[in-house]
């Protein structure tokens, strides 16, 4: 059973992970409202709240329909 979860989280992993560069162009991933970047002493972070929320929220419906 503990295989079964490892195998399906490596692989969503891998299928995200994959298919980042086509949902950035169409879902536009760390650049949605909530998505915060601060610039402090010429460095830049990104802080991709809301990003995080729907990559989770879609890495659970792939889980949930294995």
């Amino acid at each position: 059973m503990l295989i079964k979860w490892l195998v399906s989280i490596v692989i969503v992993v891998a299928l995200l992970g994959g298919l980042q560069p086509l949902l950035a162009r169409y879902v536009r991933l760390g650049r949605l409202p909530g998505d915060v970047t601060l610039v402090r002493n010429g460095r830049t972070w990104h802080l991709p709240f809301t990003s995080t929320v729907l990559m989770s929220l879609l890495a659970w419906l792939i889980l949930r329909w294995l």
